[in-house]
């Protein structure tokens, strides 16, 4: 069996794990619904990119082709309230956050996807997805008479197939109640009103208005991946209503549309979700500050399967730094044992993804719908048994554990080794100021001598200290090793 043929995936509107076929043999298209763009990023936002963008790297490890679209919903109620809250024009705050966005991205390694499309620019598409729903009798004109269009959700009988909920069940919408023949209809064009900037209203038959948010994921995803593509992704907080009302108002249409339904879990503070309107988000550059090099910061972001709602409190990414050091040291530990039998050592780190290295139960786990806490287990058994192999000297297991840890690393992105302008693999260890060298050397003599008068409260004290001051420890039988990190 291929490594293709063995992947599943989690189907949120099944609800059940089937195995994955594509549409096109060898193709996968993937839409991601993006960021609106009206402030700056948290952990929740970056979690949700990181997910959709490990998932195209995975299709491409097993040797699909992948057409990722992930939008960016630069037009909306909150863009039009924030701009004006800071008396700036909406298009420009749209822009500098959606830049903010893209920083946050790069920080994390997460590639720029195949398409990045704005709503703003599929207007028309829009205007004309919405004539074909009034057509066929699934959208109507507002009564009172104004420029709102809404979505007639009586006309669709299988609304709320998506999330397995019966219309009287659900919460309605209290968005522009006038004009409404149904509680759950929901808007596809809306007026534009009098205190909203005209630059933020367009032309069309039914008056000036812009588009509702439901509208233009539909449009979008069917401009640039067609009417019936494999997957549609996005956070678990917008099942309901924004992909339930997509979803309707898609195959009202006349659409397949997606095949699988893929949702990933939220990033929680204390139990609750993360949420600007909370108040208890923790934003990317908080995150950044205490991790600039981005690498502990993905790392966190991956240990809890993708589905499941991650937790963030003090000392995450503390965890997170202590892994990557894990595997700083094997790597350090493992080619300082073969270097001798090979020719260029830092080319050993510069290897190209080689799949056949990755070791099977690596491929089983992230063929398991992207069971990534799974892989990393894998990883982590690689590095204890590599550890004791270097122990003992064996040359061949050692070498064998460092080439499958090196691809695991970089099939998930968390591969810790830099690369210098002449194309030789470095070590990312930062160089200590003269004062600090002389504290770190203080301290490790401390250890020494806590450790020789079998004082060991104070020598993990010390340990812990010097952890905090980013320093990793190498203890051998006669003397203590450390770099900082």
């Amino acid at each position: 069996m291929s490594a293709q043929s063995g992947l599943s995936l989690y189907d949120s509107k099944r609800q059940q794990k089937l195995a994955f076929k594509p549409l096109v043999e060898g193709e996968v298209s993937l839409y991601v619904c993006g960021p609106t763009v009206q402030s700056a990023p948290h952990a929740g936002h970056l979690r949700s990119a990181l997910v959709y963008d490990l998932m195209s790297k995975w299709f491409s490890a097993l040797g699909y082709r992948v057409k990722l679209v992930r939008n960016i919903t630069d037009i909306d109620d909150k863009i039009l309230e924030n701009a004006k809250a800071q008396s700036i024009d909406w298009q420009q705050l749209a822009r500098e956050m959606a830049g903010e966005f893209k920083a946050g991205y790069d920080k994390l390694a997460i590639e720029t996807p195949s398409a990045e499309p704005l709503a703003t620019d599929h207007i028309a598409s829009m205007q004309k997805l919405i004539s074909l729903l009034i057509d066929k009798g699934h959208a109507y004109r507002a009564t009172d008479g104004s420029a709102n269009v809404y979505f007639a959700t009586q006309s669709w009988p299988a609304y709320g197939e998506l999330t397995n909920q019966k219309p009287e069940d659900m919460d309605s919408s209290d968005e522009l109640l006038a004009g409404k023949v149904a509680a759950h209809d929901f808007a596809l064009w809306k007026a534009s009103k009098p205190e909203e900037p005209e630059t933020a209203a367009w032309d069309s038959p039914w008056g000036k208005g812009r588009p509702g948010w439901h509208i233009e994921c539909s449009a979008m995803s069917t401009d640039l991946l067609g009417e019936h593509f494999d997957i549609h992704g996005g956070g678990l907080d917008l099942r309901f209503p924004h992909h339930e009302n997509e979803l309707a108002q898609s195959r009202a249409a006349g659409f397949e549309y997606a095949n699988f339904w893929v949702h990933n879990g939220l990033v929680n503070s204390n139990g609750t979700k993360m949420s600007k309107s909370l108040g208890n988000f923790v934003s990317a550059d908080n995150l950044f500050e205490q991790d600039p090099r981005g690498l502990a910061i993905r790392y966190y972001l991956l240990t809890a399967h993708y589905r499941a709602n991650l937790e963030y409190h003090d000392g995450v990414l503390a965890e997170a730094k202590t892994n990557i050091r894990g595997i700083e040291s094997f790597v350090k530990r493992a080619l300082s044992l073969i270097a001798p039998a090979l020719e260029s050592p830092s080319a050993f780190l510069q290897n190209e993804f080689d799949f056949d290295l990755l070791p099977a139960d690596f491929v089983a786990a992230m063929n398991d719908d992207l069971n990534v806490p799974a892989a990393l287990a894998v990883l982590h058994e690689a590095i204890r048994v590599g550890n004791s192999a270097v122990d003992s000297a064996d040359i061949n297991v050692a070498t064998e554990q460092l080439g499958a840890t090196i691809m695991m690393c970089k099939a998930l992105n968390v591969y810790p080794f830099d690369v210098n302008a002449s194309g030789e693999a470095v070590w990312p260890a930062a160089e200590a100021s003269a004062e600090l060298k002389s504290k770190i050397e203080q301290l490790v003599a401390d250890r020494l001598a806590a450790k020789a008068a079998k004082d060991f409260a104070r020598a993990d004290a010390i340990r812990d200290e010097l952890t905090n001051l980013g320093v990793t420890l190498e203890d051998s039988t006669d003397k203590t090793n450390w770099s900082v990190n």
